[in-house]
């Protein structure tokens, strides 16, 4: 496909990146997605620390060009060394997100490294750029793990299109051809896509949750909050988590007050979600799960979607007589 302009600048032969999901961007998922000529990014999530991200840098093999790290703010201001170990890794992109702190900016610039986070709306979007923030992700509510529920995938886009024009992603629920081809229409520079990448072979994915994911229904997510609360992790309230539904989330459900002032029950749900198991553990899923149905290399998915979009992008310039380069995914920049 022709790509946009921001990706193209990146030197991407197709505007794609993978979301920095933690525990399953690592590094072998990140160099299959920049193989294949998206932006490959580690994602160094909830557990983030210097040491596991040291281990999957020594997986980017082969080692990319182009390749980003992707942290939570939270996370950083309890292990700062973390930013320090992910630029000195010379990413193109650094991604910091579920922050209102803006100080990593300037040291991601100081190292030539674009600096990127997502936004949930038009406001969040222009306080980002007024820190400096040169690439956003407008990220919808469809979209699996942690994140803001104010706006659906294509409203956010839309939104946050209008308030800035520096390159914006779009990522939520975006999991087929036509979900891609969607985005680039409305005027993305490039998808940021995770649930899609999640179940493939190269992802850290544990094979029950594997299992689970090529098994779920799009209707088999859930917004939560109760494995945060259960593993005592400082996630803020305003980002809850997209999961597979299954029994801890039943019980909890409409409970969450409950749980967060019992001791004991917060434990019990700790010790299920070490457990690993899908029926009690958590696995990240957006609402495009239900489009999963096999385990295929990232090299083949992003194939596969980036046909099917460049085929509908096609007929949509085609019927309208617009410019293949002008119109459909030429990128807000």
């Amino acid at each position: 496909m022709p790509g946009t302009s921001w990706s193209r600048r990146m030197g991407l032969s197709v505007p794609i990146v993978n979301a920095p999901m933690g525990g399953v961007a690592g590094g072998r998922l990140a160099a299959a997605v920049s193989a294949a000529g998206g932006l490959g990014m580690i994602g160094m999530g909830s557990t983030g620390s210097v040491a596991a991200l040291e281990r999957e840098l020594t997986q980017l093999d082969p080692a990319p060009t182009v390749f980003g790290i992707g942290m939570v703010g939270w996370v950083l201001e309890r292990e700062p060394a973390l930013l320090e170990a992910a630029l000195a890794a010379h990413p193109a992109l650094v991604s910091v997100g579920f922050t209102a702190e803006w100080a990593w900016v300037d040291r991601v610039h100081a190292v030539g490294a674009a600096a990127v986070t997502q936004v949930y709306d038009a406001d969040h979007a222009r306080r980002a750029v007024a820190a400096g923030v040169d690439v956003l992700v407008a990220r919808g509510s469809e979209g699996g793990g942690h994140g803001a529920t104010r706006l659906g995938t294509l409203a956010v886009l839309d939104a946050v299109l209008d308030a800035v024009t520096v390159p914006v992603l779009a990522g939520g629920g975006i999991t087929t051809g036509r979900g891609l081809a969607a985005v680039l229409a409305a005027g993305a520079a490039g998808a940021w896509l995770g649930t899609c990448l999640s179940a493939c072979p190269e992802a850290l994915t544990p094979e029950p949750a594997r299992a689970a994911l090529l098994r779920a229904r799009a209707t088999d997510t859930v917004v939560t909050r109760v494995f945060d609360l259960g593993q005592r992790l400082p996630w803020p309230d305003h980002y809850p988590a997209r999961v597979l539904a299954n029994e801890t989330t039943r019980h909890w459900a409409a409970r969450e007050t409950v749980l967060a002032g019992d001791g004991a029950a917060r434990d019990e749900v700790a010790a299920a979600a070490a457990t690993g198991d899908p029926r009690y553990a958590p696995v990240d899923a957006g609402e495009g799960v239900g489009a999963l149905t096999r385990s295929l290399p990232a090299g083949e998915v992003i194939a596969t979607l980036c046909d099917e979009a460049d085929r509908l992008l096609g007929r949509w310039t085609e019927g309208t007589g617009a410019a293949a380069d002008s119109g459909a995914g030429s990128g807000s920049d």
